[in-house]
């Protein structure tokens, strides 16, 4: 980064019904909770307004075709919007064929509805495999947000890695994506998402304080220890927009804005690193 002035980036993966058809799950009970992240869409849009925050947010192609005109109120308020599948699809169920088609078709969808060209990605649940990163080069991408190799530091996504059991691991070369890393800590959804299914149960329903309280940790960690770090949190409109967790947000953002510190895009911070 250019300076010793840290950033966070605030993102939304705003999957809405389609995380639920990529599971299978078309029943109405888990299709009603995909729609809430719709109904929460204005209240979060409201937050960010409010504070003068510009946020980054992954849109399956699906969630742009079904609810075209929340993903263009995004647009409208000058967020980024970035790619994150067609529905939700893992893309290590899919041959590189596919996961470019599934790529191809999503962007469509986000330049019909939006008129925003996204520049980035985020693949589904932060599944990758050997063929993500030339995909995305292929399409034009310069960055993702899906890999967990560093905390506060971006860095060039590799191609060509090794992992043989009988020997070290061999990492290939670095390309050109800036990767931007994420951590499931840093993510509202095994936090607070209860989640029943036939081999196992995600309790979730943390309460709040604590929970942004080490979101804020990290934070301060990342001003204390890395100057010019990068903190990517992720959050979903279907998950934090419920009333208690929004209060709790809210104060997690006042906390930031208090402090030394940039609300960034993810495209800006890339582009930014690169630069440097």
């Amino acid at each position: 980064m250019p300076d010793d002035r840290s950033t966070i980036c605030l993102t939304f993966d705003f999957d809405a019904i389609s995380l639920w058809l990529a599971r299978g799950m078309a029943s109405p009970g888990p299709v009603s909770r995909g729609e809430f992240g719709a109904h929460a869409m204005p209240r979060i849009l409201k937050l960010l307004r409010e504070r003068g925050i510009t946020a980054t947010f992954f849109v399956p192609g699906h969630t742009v075709d079904t609810y075209p005109a929340e993903c263009a109120a995004i647009a409208e308020a000058g967020h980024e919007i970035a790619l994150h599948g067609y529905v939700h699809e893992p893309v290590s169920k899919l041959d590189r064929a596919g996961e470019l088609a599934a790529a191809v078709r999503a962007r469509e969808s986000i330049v019909k509805v939006t008129g925003y060209e996204p520049v980035g990605n985020r693949t589904p649940s932060w599944d990758f495999t050997p063929s993500t990163v030339d995909v995305l080069l292929e399409l034009g991408c310069e960055y993702d947000s899906s890999l967990m190799a560093t905390d506060y530091t971006p860095y060039y996504a590799r191609r060509g890695d090794v992992a043989d059991p009988d020997g070290p691991y061999r990492f290939g070369e670095p390309t050109t994506l800036v990767e931007l890393p994420v951590s499931w800590t840093l993510d509202d959804y095994p936090q607070f998402e209860y989640l029943r299914m036939d081999t196992a149960v995600l309790p979730g329903l943390r309460e709040p304080a604590g929970v942004f309280r080490n979101f804020l940790d990290d934070v301060d960690y990342m001003l204390r220890d890395v100057p010019g770090g990068v903190c990517v949190l992720t959050f979903h409109p279907q998950v934090i927009g419920r009333g208690h967790r929004m209060l709790g947000l809210e104060r997690f953002l006042d906390a930031c804005l208090q402090r030394p510190l940039d609300f960034r895009t993810c495209a800006d911070v890339a582009r930014a690193f690169r630069a440097a």
